[in-house]
């Protein structure tokens, strides 16, 4: 994987092998963050970013300029990966190690993008953006960005706002 823009632009990561994750494409993700630079400063914004695998989507957000950052993953391997690069090139990003339907219930912060990537087959994907929602977790203003595959459809949820489809990736957005 590679960080498209920024600070750390073009800067290849090396993920071990260990960790079962899929990253978002570059192709999904530069579409992604031309979106969210077009409604976000991203040196003022404040990020969670759930089932963060590999720390693909933090890394970009950390390279852009966002100053806070909250990674969670269950995967102890992922989580101190992320842990170990973000201190390399020096990124303010939090790692929790986590299962994320545990983790939102109990959890009180407010942000500005919550970006969530579960394993596209997980069972309770389709309950995911109303869990989030329901805890309150957006700040004003805020947006929540599911990625997800074609065969899931978020339309009739509750603030949904549109999905984007860029290959075999789909990004919906709630507000």
């Amino acid at each position: 994987m590679r960080i498209i823009s920024g600070k750390y632009r073009s800067r290849r990561i090396t993920a071990p092998k260990g960790i079962k994750a899929r990253p978002t494409t570059d192709f999904a993700k530069e579409s992604l963050f031309n979106i969210l630079g077009n409604w976000f400063e991203m040196n003022e914004i404040k990020v969670l970013d759930l089932f963060s695998g590999t720390g693909n989507i933090s890394f970009e957000f950390g390279s852009r300029g966002a100053t806070n950052i909250v990674s969670v993953d269950i995967s102890n391997l992922s989580c101190r990966f992320i842990s170990e690069k973000a201190s390399e090139m020096t990124m303010p990003i939090q790692v929790l190690k986590a299962d994320v339907f545990r983790f939102i219930p109990g959890h009180y912060g407010k942000y500005d993008v919550i970006f969530a990537d579960p394993p596209y087959k997980h069972e309770q994907i389709g309950s995911l953006p109303s869990l989030i929602l329901k805890q309150d977790l957006l700040k004003p203003n805020g947006v929540l960005v599911v990625e997800h595959d074609k065969e899931v459809n978020f339309e009739s949820e509750e603030r949904f706002l549109e999905c984007r489809q860029y290959g075999r990736v789909n990004f919906s957005f709630f507000e």
